[in-house]
């Protein structure tokens, strides 16, 4: 009898588009070093709604010493598995990005505000919820993503 020695290829399961009608949540950030506290944070968002939108700083407004390439954050991103799209922001407009998802909930981290008075206008005219999220412990501990 022959033992194979590679892994068997795990299956990629694709996402139901949801349906017309369902729960559409979105948050947003830099996710720079993603660790467990974003890991139990972007779950509860998840748990929010049916369909889970993460947009991603750019790389002109991520400007924090240990920022990375937005495009290895969205790989990062996607391997978690939580997220049913992950989009690149659009630079200097946060309100240009909910408009265009148009999400139920907004998803804030404990130390996230609305960035300006443009992105209140648009919570307020898309009827848009925000939920701040609390403090989650992890932050410490690397989830062991790679690049």
């Amino acid at each position: 009898m022959r033992v194979s020695k590679t892994r068997p290829k795990r299956k990629k399961t694709a996402r139901i588009r949801p349906e017309p009608g369902t729960v559409k949540v979105f948050t947003a950030g830099c996710f720079n070093r993603i660790h467990k506290a974003h890991v139990k944070m972007l779950r509860a968002a998840r748990a929010l709604g049916d369909e889970l939108v993460v947009v991603l700083s750019n790389d002109a407004h991520n400007r924090k010493h240990n920022a990375v390439p937005a495009r290895l954050r969205r790989r990062w991103m996607k391997q978690l598995g939580i997220a049913d799209k992950i989009v690149i922001g659009r630079p200097n407009s946060f309100a240009a990005s909910l408009r265009q998802e148009r999400p139920d909930i907004l998803v804030l981290g404990y130390d996230q505000r609305l960035p300006d008075s443009e992105t209140e206008a648009a919570v307020r005219e898309l009827g848009i919820k925000v939920v701040v999220m609390p403090w989650y412990p992890g932050k410490e501990e690397s989830c062991g993503l790679r690049s």
